[in-house]
């Protein structure tokens, strides 16, 4: 009984995070043509930069609904593993898009850095502060899904920076308004994008290697290989590989020499390892080949 109210309980957590997730589209899109208007009426280049970076958090937060959804679906015959990379997928999208503003950014403002433009002040401040109410309220409702997984936490790291952006936008209208200090605004372009470009630089580094099938950095192949190699019974271990399906699951095969008169231990020592990989090294998807001579022996094996 207690097994089928935690299920529900998980789906009751999922569903609330696509609730916010709706919520925050809806709010970003309004962010985004307040933003639009705003910035070609003042002719402010960080708060049009504020827009764009609004535009693709709108887009982005759609991305991660999507790629929500369809990670959610069932492995069939084609999708042996499920779907559970659409997520991945998803904050790698997001996150080179990222890039690519952050890149649009710096080029526009090095432009306006030698070609100035006069700007309204006011509507600069009225629109930012309206951006960053927004921003916050959207911050708030996916910050505690945010650490789930990659996908949620790319939208939510866009939303993040578009808040900060906006309160950098506020400062910039100020000294606008007070000191007709115009090269705030390209100074601030530039930071904003910087900031983008190291923020997406170590989440493109995670996902990128998910997507190769790296080993996960946490784990040392050494490590693992000397672990299971210790199990009574083994005689060695070796084409050991390690890699992530995703976020939460690891996966491992591995050839496992045993001697050929511990035949009947075959089960109990495979169990042995199992448990070893699970609980040293949260692994518990293995696929082990079992043989009695290495590799090397024998040319025309599998192995080759």
């Amino acid at each position: 009984m207690a097994h089928s109210h935690d299920h529900g309980h998980h789906h009751h957590g999922e569903g609330q995070t696509e609730v916010r997730l709706w919520i925050s589209i809806g709010l970003n899109f309004m962010i985004t043509l307040a933003e639009f208007i705003g910035g070609i009426i003042s002719g402010s280049l960080s708060l049009l930069s504020d827009a764009l970076h609004n535009l693709n958090d709108t887009v982005s937060l759609g991305i991660s609904l999507l790629a929500r959804k369809i990670s959610k679906r069932d492995a069939n015959r084609e999708k042996t593993f499920g779907y559970q990379r659409a997520e991945i997928i998803g904050a790698f999208i997001n996150l080179i898009t990222l890039v690519i503003i952050a890149l649009f950014l710096i080029k526009e403002g090095i432009e306006r850095f030698y070609n100035p433009q006069p700007i309204d002040g006011t509507v600069m401040f009225i629109v930012a502060i309206i951006g960053l109410l927004g921003n916050v309220i959207t911050a708030g409702l996916l910050f505690r899904s945010s650490g789930e997984n990659i996908n949620i936490r790319s939208a939510y790291i866009h939303i993040l920076s578009d808040a900060l952006s906006s309160v950098g936008v506020i400062v910039a209208g100020v000294l606008i308004l007070w000191y007709k200090i115009y090269i705030i605004d390209t100074i601030l372009t530039l930071l904003i994008a910087g900031y983008i470009l190291w923020q997406s630089y170590y989440m493109l580094r995670e996902t990128i290697n998910i997507l190769m099938e790296s080993t996960p950095a946490e784990l040392k192949v050494p490590n693992i290989q000397t672990a299971m190699a210790d199990v009574q019974g083994v005689l060695d271990i070796h084409h050991l590989h390690v890699w992530r399906l995703d976020e939460n699951n690891i996966l491992l095969e591995s050839h496992v020499v045993i001697d050929e008169n511990d035949l009947n231990q075959m089960e109990s020592i495979k169990t042995s390892l199992k448990n070893l990989l699970g609980s040293q090294f949260n692994i518990h998807h293995s696929t082990l080949e079992f043989e009695f001579e290495p590799c090397e022996e024998h040319t025309e094996s599998p192995c080759n």
